[in-house]
C-alpha cells in the first residue's frame, strides 16, 4: 500500500508520498501560523518509521517553500532534490534564505531528466526503490535555459519546475509539473517521454495559464485530474476527464491499494459522481471517504 497526500494549503502545495517501500517524499510545502503543527505532526506521525525521508522543491517561490524553516525545525531533511539553479529575490524571506541554504548544501541532489540514484529510482539489497522518476528538465535544452537565466535573475522561476513521475509496480501512478506554464510545455512537449498515468495534479494549482496542452494529455490518459487551489475564475476544469477540485474538497488523501484508489477528502459536503461505492468510512484523520477509482478501465463487453 501506498499513501498520497495533498493538503489544502490555499495558494501553495504540499503534498507527500507514504510509499511502500521504505521511502517517505514530500513534495513542496506552503506552511502557515493556521496549518503548520497539524501538518508537521502528521509528517513526523506518517514518515517515523521510514529510513529514507527526501523533500523535493519543485521550484524557488515562496508558496512552494514557504515555512521550510519550520519544517527543518521538527523534521530532519537529509535530502533535498531541487532543480540546480542560483535563484535571487527582491524580498528575502526565511523560508528563502532556508531554501538557499538547502540548495547550496551538501544535502541537496540537483535533479534532470533520466537522472538515477538510491533509493529514488535504485533498488538495493537495504531497501527497494522509491518509484519516482524524473522526465524534465534536460540541462542542455535551450528553451530549459532560457528559462533557468530568468530564474538565477529573479524575474520568474515557473518554468524551471521539473516533471516528476511516480508509480507503483502494478499499480496507480502520478505525476507532477509543479508551476509549468502551457506555452512553455507546447515546446517541450516532444522532448519528454510521457506514458499513460493516473493521477495527474494540474500545473500552476489548476490555473488555465497551466493549462496541460492537448497532446500530453493524450499520451498521459489520466484516469483522473486534481486541480488545485487557484481562484475559481482561473481554472482550467478538463471538461472531458474525471476531476477533483481541492478548493472545493480540502485534504485529499489517495490510498492505493492493489489495482483500486480509495479516496478521501476533509469536505464532508464534497462529491463527485464518476467514483464506485466500496465503503462508507473515515480515515484515521476523520478525511471522509470520497469513493473508489478502478486504475484500470473495465473493459466493454
Amino acid at each position: 500500500m501506498s499513501i498520497i497526500k495533498s493538503f489544502s494549503v490555499g495558494n501553495g502545495d504540499t503534498f507527500y508520498i507514504k510509499h511502500g517501500s521504505d521511502n517517505f517524499t514530500m513534495v513542496d510545502c506552503n506552511l502557515t501560523s493556521d496549518n503548520k503543527e497539524k501538518i508537521i505532526n502528521e509528517i513526523i506521525r506518517e514518515s517515523k518509521e521510514k529510513g529514507i525521508f527526501r523533500f523535493v522543491s519543485t521550484h524557488p517561490d515562496e508558496d512552494h517553500f514557504h515555512g521550510i524553516e519550520e519544517l527543518t525545525k521538527k523534521v530532519s531533511i537529509p535530502n533535498f532534490y531541487c532543480v540546480e539553479n542560483n535563484a535571487i529575490k527582491a524580498d528575502v524571506t526565511e523560508s528563502f534564505k532556508k531554501y538557499c541554504e538547502l540548495r547550496d548544501s551538501d544535502k541537496s541532489y540537483y535533479i534532470s531528466k533520466d537522472c538515477s540514484r538510491k533509493w529514488m529510482n535504485c533498488s538495493s539489497d537495504e531497501r527497494g526503490s522509491s518509484g519516482i522518476n524524473v522526465l524534465w528538465p534536460d540541462t542542455q535544452n535551450q528553451d530549459f535555459k532560457t528559462e533557468l537565466a530568468l530564474c538565477n535573475e529573479g524575474i520568474k522561476f515557473n518554468n524551471i519546475s521539473p516533471i516528476i513521475r511516480y508509480a507503483i509496480n502494478e499499480g496507480a501512478s502520478a505525476i507532477w509539473f509543479g508551476d509549468m506554464e502551457t506555452e512553455y510545455m507546447e515546446k517541450i512537449v516532444d522532448k519528454v517521454s510521457f506514458s499513460e498515468t493516473t493521477i495527474v495534479f494540474a500545473p500552476h494549482h489548476g490555473r488555465r495559464s497551466g493549462r496541460i496542452p492537448t497532446k500530453i494529455l493524450d499520451e498521459l490518459k489520466p484516469r483522473l485530474i486534481i486541480i488545485g487551489e487557484a481562484p475559481s475564475e482561473d481554472i482550467a476544469y478538463y471538461s472531458n476527464y474525471n476531476t477533483i477540485t481541492q478548493n472545493s474538497c480540502g485534504d485529499l488523501k489517495l490510498d492505493c491499494i492493489g489495482e483500486k484508489l480509495y479516496i478521501y477528502c476533509s469536505n464532508d459536503n464534497y462529491s463527485v459522481k464518476f467514483l464506485d461505492n466500496d465503503w462508507e468510512s473515515k480515515d484515521q484523520d476523520g478525511l471522509k471517504y470520497l469513493g473508489t477509482l478502478a486504475i484500470k478501465e473495465a473493459e466493454l463487453v
